[in-house]
């Protein structure tokens, strides 16, 4: 794609699978409603949509279950409805693509939590857990209504889970700790990393983008004009 621009400068933002860190001491009830929105809206057809959420094992049963109750509650149907909470994939053919990535994971032991099912353009918000990067649904873009919950034991060992792969877009870390603020900052592989908000939060006046294979360059304002500019510096004798 970049090579087909030449010299021409581009800026690319190529998506990922972006993942969300949940600590102990994180506000949970804020941290489920923003993790379920980041998971599902626009039927996670989002590049900054939250596919991977690692929480500590010691809060780990808690979330998971309130997470997959309040998923089930999500109401399905037109999305001109203002009651609606999702709705269809873009087509079909993505329908099954997903459908076909959840069921590949369920085949190589991961576990399915809620949802999977599929009719017509249309698939269920679905949870799954005990999954690892070599699966589809886990290491590539799915760009659909799932989401993976995973435990962690160490903040550390987390990062570099995050951080094990081929994307780096966006990350959210929830945390009242500024020690693992500074920490997720410094060493999450990522163009943004959001404090206390899904990896899906973005405003149109941040600089947006990613490195490694989600892309280059930044989008937002000021920031894409800078990227198709050139600077020219100009010395003078007195």
């Amino acid at each position: 794609m970049k090579n087909d621009a030449g010299k021409k400068k581009v800026v690319l933002e190529l998506g990922g699978n972006a993942a969300a860190i949940i600590t102990p001491s994180a506000n949970l009830k804020d941290t489920l409603k923003k993790c379920l929105v980041g998971a599902f809206a626009y039927a996670g057809q989002v590049c900054i949509h939250t596919q991977r959420i690692y929480v500590h094992y010691s809060i780990f049963d808690d979330f998971t279950s309130s997470f997959v109750k309040e998923t089930q509650k999500l109401m399905s149907g037109d999305p001109l409805n203002i009651e609606t909470d999702i709705s269809s994939l873009i087509d079909e053919t993505n329908a099954i693509r997903v459908e076909n990535w959840i069921y590949e994971a369920i085949n190589q032991g991961a576990k399915l939590l809620t949802g999977g099912k599929r009719k017509g353009a249309f698939i269920e918000p679905s949870v799954l857990t005990g999954t690892n990067k070599k699966m589809k649904i886990n290491g590539e873009e799915v760009f659909g209504p799932t989401v993976i919950i995973e435990p962690y034991d160490s903040f550390t060992d987390v990062v570099d889970l995050v951080n094990d792969t081929p994307y780096g877009l966006q990350a959210g870390v929830f945390t009242n700790q500024i020690d693992e603020m500074n920490f997720a900052f410094d060493k999450l592989n990522v163009g943004g990393v959001m404090i206390n908000e899904t990896p899906s939060y973005r405003v149109d006046h941040m600089p947006y983008g990613g490195i490694k294979d989600s892309g280059l360059g930044r989008e937002g304002l000021k920031y894409a004009i800078f990227d198709m500019l050139e600077p020219k510096i100009l010395v003078k004798p007195k």
